[in-house]
C-alpha cells in the first residue's frame, strides 16, 4: 500500500467561541482558505485540534464538515490513538470512516511502553484495520520515543502502515529511518521548524501547524524545496524562523490560534487545560506579521 499523504498537510485547529462553544462558521472559513491556499491533505481530531476535550458529537460534526469541504479534492487523515491498545482496534472495527483516507497513531503516552510494547501496539491496530496507518512519534508530549529501528520493523512487517509523522526532533534519527524503510514508506515532518532540513533528508512533506494560517507560503517553500530549488526555499524556512519558536513557546495550539485571531479567522480561545498565549507571546506574533506583511 503506497503512502497517499504528502505535501502540505494542515493540522487542523478546532475554532472555539468566547462562550467555548466550537464555531464551525469559523471553521468552515478555516477550511475554505486552506484549500484554496495549496494544502495537499487535511488532518483532523488530532493534537492541535484539542480533540481530547471535545465531545463525541463535536468530533462527529468536524469530520463530516471537513469531509464535505475537501469533496474529494484532497485526501483525509483523522487521529486514531491513544494508551489503550483494546480501546483503539474497538473504534477501527465500530466507528465510522467514511470518507477517511487513513489514520494518523500517536505513540502510547503516560504509560511508557517498551520498544517491543511499541511495536505489538502498532501491529494489532495496523490488523485492525484495511485503512492507511501513520505512526505519529512525538516523544515531547507522549515520553517515549519510538527508535528508527522499531518504526522500520513496522514498516517492513505492516503493509497498511504507511508512514511515519516524525517529531523526535532528531535529524539523525530521521536520516536512519528515511536510510533503512521499505520502498512504500514515507517519512512526514512533524516540525514546522525541521520541514526544511527533513525535506533535504528524504522526507515527503509536513502536517503542518503553521499553514492552518499560513498555507500558501508554507506550500510554497516545499514546492521549492521537492523541486530542487534549494535556496528559494531556504529564503522562505528562514522569513519564519521567529514565528515558528512563537507558535509553540506558551504550547500548541495556543501560538497558531494567537496568529489566526490576529488575521481575523477565529476568537482566541482554547479549552481548559490550555489557555491563550502570554500579551508579550501575541504581541510578538502581531509584530512579525506586520513586519511581513501578511
Amino acid at each position: 500500500m503506497d503512502n497517499i499523504f504528502k505535501g502540505l498537510g494542515i493540522a487542523l485547529v478546532t475554532p472555539f467561541k468566547e462562550s467555548g462553544a466550537v464555531d464551525y462558521d469559523a471553521l468552515r472559513g478555516l477550511l475554505r482558505y486552506q484549500l484554496d491556499n495549496g494544502a495537499d491533505f487535511l488532518v483532523i481530531l488530532a493534537t492541535t485540534g484539542e480533540t481530547p476535550t471535545l465531545t463525541k458529537e463535536e468530533k462527529s460534526e468536524i469530520k463530516k464538515m471537513a469531509i464535505e469541504m475537501a469533496g474529494g479534492r484532497v485526501p483525509i487523515m483523522m487521529g486514531c490513538g491513544g494508551n489503550n491498545t483494546a480501546a483503539i482496534i474497538e473504534e477501527l472495527q465500530t466507528e465510522d470512516f467514511y470518507g477517511i483516507d487513513g489514520i494518523l497513531s500517536v505513540c502510547p503516552y503516560y504509560n511508557k511502553p517498551s520498544q517491543e510494547g511499541l511495536y505489538q501496539h502498532f501491529k494489532a491496530i495496523a490488523n485492525a484495520t484495511r485503512m492507511p496507518v501513520v505512526l505519529y512519534n512525538v516523544p515531547g508530549r507522549t515520553g517515549v520515543n519510538m527508535k528508527a529501528e522499531t518504526t522500520v520493523r513496522l514498516a517492513e512487517d505492516c503493509p497498511n502502515i504507511v508512514a511515519i509523522k516524525e517529531a523526535s526532533g532528531s535529524l539523525e534519527q530521521v536520516d536512519e529511518i528515511i536510510k533503512n524503510k521499505p520502498a512504500h514508506f514515507d517519512v512526514i515532518s512533524g516540525d514546522d521548524a525541521l520541514t526544511y532540513p527533513m525535506v533535504a533528508c528524504g522526507a515527503v512533506g509536513v502536517i503542518s501547524v503553521i499553514g492552518n494560517a499560513l498555507p500558501r507560503e508554507f506550500s510554497k517553500m516545499l514546492r521549492l524545496e521537492m523541486n530542487g530549488e534549494f535556496e528559494a526555499a531556504r529564503k522562505i524556512h528562514h522569513k519564519f524562523t521567529d514565528l515558528f519558536s512563537l507558535l509553540f513557546v506558551d504550547g500548541n495550539p495556543a501560538g497558531v490560534k494567537a496568529m489566526l485571531h490576529e488575521m481575523g479567522f477565529i476568537e482566541n480561545v482554547l479549552r481548559l487545560p490550555l489557555v491563550p498565549t502570554r500579551l508579550t507571546t501575541l504581541q510578538r506574533i502581531s509584530s512579525i506579521l506586520k513586519e511581513l506583511k501578511i
